[in-house]
């Protein structure tokens, strides 16, 4: 009898552990297959980590490519420097354009995972179109490319084709990059309490990938390139990009997905058509009567994971587009089966849901916008952080210090930064706040801490330009490098505060708009992240030919540095950070949060547990 039992309890506990290996994520995802997706089989850290070495190895090869363009325009296509910046400016602009478009796609039609494998594939083919058209047209004269041996003339034929490869190149890198992060955190259930904290843990680490990948192509394929070796740089970045498309392949049976949602301009159309057409229907504080129209979530959410959004108060007028109108009710009451015309018009009614997406967006804008300073911050380090670099001491000994490299040191930040936030500032701040029932810093409060970090290399850098002019060479009158005594490594304090930042910023931004942003908006929350730095490099353009213009001749920002106020324009944009900051505290104390249904699969629990095993 006593073995009897415990065969049966050893029983009972091997069908709990087998149940337990095949039980289903809770927050709707799915196999490649369609099935309901099995945690143990799919997603978690496997997947994740293979997304991260790809994002590597496919930023390696982007920054390949884009980190010395303007130096191939000039050297090798022969433009001159103005038309060669602004070249790089409307290709750079571009590339954050066409991530619009893949987050669209993505969420529309194809899914993320078809979005970012078929413009990885676009990326490919631009990258080895641009190394061949580099290497058997513009490169001639053989050895031509360097500093002191530029190429000669090109056929229209040879320019075109070049123009077509780094703008595929720009389609296939701007496709994929807002999907990849939102593909990498849906590998991990967030309804699961641990996978929840390693889906939060993975955008640090994404971040943290990026930036290990553009040092490499800033530093080893950035010296080749700049020593000519245009056609090693250009293979060296297509071999990256064909390895990460190659590894992302490799992932498939393993990774989690969800269904896309359809076309969301259209859902946001019908809410203001829908809302405009009741406009004469009143709605206030203490109208606890009026009927809100939803549709069940069962459906919906075993199918594609998309959870109904809880109605919130603001933008009420959008909350007529929901309200079932007396003439509904009374279709009901006399005997209608309630799927009257109104209700299956969704250009007269809309759900809850509908609303609650076009007021989630209106919500995210003005956040959003307060990024856009922040990122005219950053682009900073791409230009006038070298410029001032180049009219410093930049010689050690005999060895020559490229002013571009020191980046470096801001990839070297953000990673430091990276594992004290996770491993000791979190933490810290989450034993101290668990009393009130805070949980650590929130994104929107990790991103004020960005724009007050930013605030500081800003004066770190105009104190540095002060000291530079103070040890600035005499009677330089050409000078527009090593126009100064005061060393390149007083850089350096500049640099890792803007790395500090990125990592409250552009990780906490990450954060903050792929959990705020819809169910079936996720790839827009990503998107939204790199149009922001994209509009910083415009407005960073756009402030310095206004200082330009209004600033007494030679202006803040001549060509030798010595003659101009280059520290009156980093005081300049602290200033202005300074006052995005109060613009951004006010918004973000007025954001209201999103608030999502639970999960459930209801009636269809079954037949999904059926699925599952």
């Amino acid at each position: 009898m006593a073995l009897s039992n415990v065969c049966n309890e050893v029983i009972v506990k091997e069908k709990i552990k087998n149940d337990q290996e095949e039980a289903c994520t809770l927050d709707g995802a799915v196999d490649r297959h369609g099935r309901p997706a099995i945690k143990r089989r799919t997603g978690t850290w496997i997947a994740g980590i293979l997304i991260l070495v790809n994002q590597g190895l496919a930023t390696l090869a982007f920054f390949g490519v884009g980190v010395n363009l303007v130096l191939f325009l000039t050297r090798v296509v022969g433009q001159n420097n103005a038309d060669a910046a602004n070249n790089v400016s409307k290709w750079t602009g571009t590339v954050y354009i066409f991530s619009l478009l893949g987050a669209f796609l993505s969420d529309s039609y194809w899914g993320r995972y078809k979005t970012c494998a078929i413009f990885q594939a676009i990326f490919v083919i631009g990258l080895v179109s641009l190394s061949v058209s580099s290497y058997a047209f513009l490169l001639k004269p053989s050895g031509c490319g360097d500093e002191g041996n530029p190429c000669g003339s090109h056929s229209s034929l040879h320019m075109a084709l070049f123009y077509l490869s780094i703008y595929l190149t720009a389609l296939g890198n701007g496709g994929y990059q807002p999907n990849i992060a939102t593909f990498g955190a849906d590998q991990f259930d967030e309804e699961d309490p641990k996978e929840g904290h390693s889906k939060i843990a993975f955008f640090s680490y994404f971040y943290l990938a990026l930036n290990l990948g553009s040092l490499f192509s800033n530093t080893i394929l950035g010296y080749f390139e700049d020593e000519g070796m245009w056609a090693l740089g250009f293979w060296a970045s297509a071999g990256s990009a064909t390895m990460a498309l190659i590894l992302f392949l490799i992932g498939t049976p393993r990774y989690r997905h969800f269904k896309p949602t359809g076309n969301p301009l259209s859902r946001i159309c019908q809410v203001v058509v829908a809302a405009t057409r009741k406009w004469k229907v009143q709605i206030s504080d203490d109208d606890h009567d009026l009927l809100f129209y939803e549709r069940e979530g069962i459906k919906q959410t075993s199918q594609n994971g998309a959870r109904n959004i809880l109605h919130t108060q603001g933008f009420k007028f959008l909350d007529k587009a929901a309200v079932i109108t007396r003439k509904s009710d009374n279709d009901k009451n006399n005997g209608g089966d309630g799927e009257n015309i109104d209700m299956r018009n969704p250009w007269v009614l809309c759900t809850v849901t509908q609303v609650e997406e076009v007021k989630c967006i209106l919500r995210l804008l003005p956040i959003w916008l307060c990024t856009i300073l922040y990122s005219v911050v950053f682009t900073q380090m791409a230009s006038l952080f070298v410029e001032q670099g180049a009219a410093m001491k930049t010689n050690i000994s005999t060895f020559h210090i490229p002013p571009a490299s020191m980046s470096s040191f801001d990839i070297l930040s953000v990673a430091a930064f990276i594992f004290i936030y996770r491993r000791v500032l979190d933490p810290l701040v989450e034993r101290l706040t668990r009393k009130s029932g805070a949980r650590g810093f929130t994104e929107l409060q990790r991103m004020g801490v960005g724009l007050v970090i930013a605030i500081m290399a800003m004066i770190s850098a105009g104190v540095v330009e002060i000291f530079r002019l103070k040890y600035a060479i005499k009677d330089c009158n050409s000078c527009e490098s090593k126009a100064s005594t005061l060393s390149i490594f007083w850089q350096i304090p500049q640099y890792v505060l803007i790395g500090a930042s990125e990592v409250f910023m552009y990780v906490g931004q990450l954060e903050f708009f792929n959990g705020q942003a819809p169910d079936g908006l996720k790839s827009f929350g990503s998107a939204l992240c790199m149009t922001s730095i994209s509009l910083g490099n415009y407005v960073s353009s756009l402030l310095v030919t206004i200082v330009m213009k209004i600033s007494t001749r030679p202006g803040w920002i001549p060509g030798n540095l010595n003659k101009g106020h280059l520290d009156r324009f980093y005081f300049l944009l602290a200033a202005l950070t300074t006052a995005d900051l109060f613009i951004y505290i006010i918004c973000a104390r007025w954001y209201k949060y999103i608030k999502f249904e639970e999960r459930t699969v209801g009636d269809n629990a079954h037949d999904i547990i059926d699925q599952c095993v």
